[in-house]
């Protein structure tokens, strides 16, 4: 069977037919649009979580607060271990100072004795006998043995500048073979507990010659 001529009508609409089967459809972008809404969402909250949660600031200022009373507590331990530790110094140095220093009254209630066997032994004159003497002697080293023991220092400073700290003047004399106040004679020793004087030395001193 022989086919029919096509007409100009029909070759318009076999060509509109081709242009339509020949076009692409788009394709769908809703799951794009739905990614794009969660990622929005999740900003959002976000931004809500970070910038308005009384909650995380509430507990970011307590943090803070507890930090600083830390610091502050440590000052204060430190502070107050310094202080014990310096209480504990005072009382150490108390004590020690205590018992350097608990024999002066004693020492100076022993120094009159030690005084006398001085004065007794230069005093002996050649009628003295060997036995008497050296009894005497004995003693009296003996008594500055214990002394010296116990701390006791003598301050003897015939021939030395005088010294106020430690020297009593009890007259001042003309003397031109010695610089000007030296120790010429000393009347009464002095002495010494740990350093410290128990009794000044009762000395003459030298002047310039007038």
């Amino acid at each position: 069977m022989a086919k029919d001529p096509q007409t100009p009508l029909d070759d318009e609409l076999a060509r509109q037919q081709d242009e339509a089967d020949t076009q692409v459809e788009p394709e769908p972008v809703e799951g794009e649009l739905e990614d794009a809404v969660d990622a929005a969402e999740a900003a959002e909250e976000n931004a809500e979580v970070e910038s308005d949660n009384p909650e995380a600031e509430m507990l970011a200022a307590k943090v803070e607060e507890l930090e600083q009373a830390l610091e502050e507590a440590k000052d204060q331990s430190m502070r107050t271990a310094a202080e014990a530790q310096n209480v504990r110094r005072r009382a150490e140095q108390e004590a020690e100072k205590a018992r350097k220093f608990a024999l002066e009254k004693f020492v100076k209630e022993l120094l009159p004795v030690v005084d006398s066997l001085e004065k007794a032994l230069e005093a002996m004159g050649e009628d003295a006998t060997e036995a008497h003497r050296e009894g005497v002697s004995m003693t009296l080293k003996m008594q500055l043995d214990v002394l010296n023991k116990f701390g006791v220092e003598q301050v003897e400073p015939s021939g030395e500048p005088f010294d106020p700290q430690y020297h009593e003047a009890m007259a001042m004399v003309p003397n031109p073979e010695l610089e000007p106040n030296t120790v010429m004679d000393v009347m009464q020793k002095g002495y010494l507990l740990n350093g410290r004087l128990v009794r000044p030395a009762m000395v003459v001193v030298s002047q310039a010659a007038g």
